[in-house]
């Protein structure tokens, strides 16, 4: 049971870090002066590059924030049998 709690343990530390990190890849929704400045460079040199960055970390970071979720629980039952 300790071995299966610290494997656990490890994939449970690279969810956290795999949502922290797919978190601050993503791009802010409110662009603000940047935004309305820089907006003729995304029409030019096109918006779906981004958009599928964007939308995979999106995706990325909720598959991540549910493994996290469901590691958590798993480790507090598993360290309730210990």
């Amino acid at each position: 049971m300790q071995v299966l709690y610290w494997i656990m343990m490890a994939l449970f530390v690279i969810a956290c870090i795999v949502l922290i990190v797919s978190v601050l890849m993503q791009s802010g929704k409110s662009a603000g002066l940047s935004g309305s400045i820089g907006g003729g460079a995304e029409q030019l040199f096109g918006k779906q590059k981004g958009r599928s960055m964007d939308a995979f970390f999106e995706k990325l970071t909720k598959i991540s924030a549910v493994t996290f979720m469901v590691f958590a629980v798993a480790l507090l039952i598993i360290h309730r049998f210990i």
